[in-house]
């Protein structure tokens, strides 16, 4: 190790936190956590917007180094601290290659995509039926994608996890509690995101930050949400 780490990761309990706080317990760093509070706005406060200029979490400070967006999180800590190559892969070859390409995929479309479907169909302060269907199907067509690979290779970039399975992992297991999909319908996908749950250090990661309700409340309380939408005149129609 180059040198020894001297990290606050800066999270929420959202899908773009957890990618970060996973890789950080597989990786065995030590850490510290600040959490902010999303819905006081605390990631649009002035002294946060001094280490994410976009104000949106994660993010982390290592020593005088700030990085923000997840993906380049991720990228940051694989190539400075995973140096047996635990949970990358090296540059310049066929894997890494393959690794970067589904980092990218999922910054620029699992993660929007679903981040949208998400919002229309459980967070909005309207109901449009066309946003839910919009996000929603395109969420379907990528995990689609994702399944199609799965029935080929283990895991993404190759035959062992690395931070391109983490990123999307973070967002595919958020799919039931936000969407009500049911992972079934890609048994691939399914197999591979049940198969990293299991593994210890992601459920530490899971754990960060602690939630403020066990698991069976916020299944109830996301349901609920989308029957309050569901509930609301559809307000495409106007």
């Amino acid at each position: 190790m180059a040198s020894s780490p001297n990290i606050t990761l800066y999270t929420a309990g959202t899908a773009n936190g957890y990618k970060v706080s996973i890789l950080l317990e597989e990786l065995n760093l030590p850490y510290e956590i600040h959490t902010l509070d999303l819905g006081a706005n605390e990631q649009k406060e002035a002294w946060f917007l001094k280490i994410n200029p976009n104000g949106r979490i994660p993010a982390i400070t290592d020593g005088e180094n700030r990085v923000f967006e997840s993906g380049a999180i991720l990228l940051y800590l694989a190539d400075k601290y995973d140096t047996e190559r635990k949970f990358s892969y090296a540059p310049g070859t066929p894997e890494y290659a393959e690794q970067l390409s589904w980092l990218m995929w999922q910054m620029g479309g699992l993660g929007p995509m679903q981040g949208q479907a998400n919002h229309f169909s459980t967070f909005a302060e309207v109901r449009s039926d066309y946003g839910i269907k919009r996000f929603t199907d395109e969420t379907k067509r990528l995990y689609s994608v994702l399944e199609s690979r799965l029935q080929e290779s283990p895991y993404l970039a190759g035959d062992k996890l690395t931070i391109a399975d983490i990123t999307s992992f973070a967002w595919v297991i958020v799919g039931p509690l936000a969407l009500d999909l049911q992972l079934g319908e890609w048994p691939a996908l399914k197999k591979w995101s049940e198969t990293i749950a299991e593994r210890e250090a992601v459920q530490r990661g899971l754990k960060i930050p602690p939630s403020r309700l066990p698991q069976d409340e916020m299944v109830e309380f996301l349901a609920g949400k989308r029957r309050e939408i569901q509930a609301k005149g559809n307000a495409d129609k106007y």
